[in-house]
């Protein structure tokens, strides 16, 4: 569990950096522009490793036995999740109405997970990222516009079919090729 809980502390500690502007500009002084992305995709990466891995080897403590129905409430949120992922870098409408699809995607993902996972490892995962989410969005309303931030552009109804037939494309793949290999666990059986 330990891991687990470093990779947690380590890749969503230097994605809350942002949220504090002197922090990151302090930094940005001390390394230069190049050395903090260089930094910031080094500890990023190596908090994924560790999250990643240690979610794998962590024991499988059950903190409540969810009902079967909630695989299903799970499998459907994460269409839409899949729908604004794309969203986000494909800038239409959708982008436009939520304004951080990204954050939304994060969130339903986060959600749908803690709704069908009852397990310690799951709940820290989970819950986690879901408590990042909502605390980044809450805090930039009170950050300055940046190119990675900056306000929804509008594209148009042909970025939002784009958003969603890749979205749905997306979705059908993990859930039925990608969720087995890469998690180890198939969301849906034949």
């Amino acid at each position: 569990m330990a891991l687990l809980i470093a990779g947690i502390v380590v890749f969503l500690g230097i994605h809350l950096l942002p949220t504090f502007p002197h922090v990151r500009d302090t930094l940005i002084a001390r390394l230069g522009e190049t050395g903090y992305k260089a930094a910031f995709g080094v500890l990023s990466l190596a908090g994924l490793v560790l999250l990643v891995w240690g979610f794998a080897v962590a024991p499988v403590i059950q903190i409540w036995s969810p009902p079967a129905w909630t695989r299903w409430v799970a499998i459907v949120l994460m269409l839409p999740a899949f729908i604004f992922l794309v969203a986000a870098y494909v800038p239409g409408r959708i982008k436009a109405a939520i304004k951080h699809p990204f954050l939304v995607a994060l969130k339903t993902w986060a959600l749908a997970h803690l709704i069908a996972n009852g397990d310690l490892a799951s709940m820290l995962l989970f819950g986690s990222f879901l408590a990042y989410a909502v605390y980044d969005r809450i805090a930039l309303k009170g950050r300055t516009p940046t190119a990675l931030i900056g306000t929804a552009a509008k594209g148009g109804v042909r970025n939002d079919l784009i958003a969603v037939v890749l979205g749905v494309l997306f979705y059908v793949i993990f859930l039925v090729w990608l969720h087995p290999l890469l998690i180890g666990r198939a969301v849906v059986t034949h």
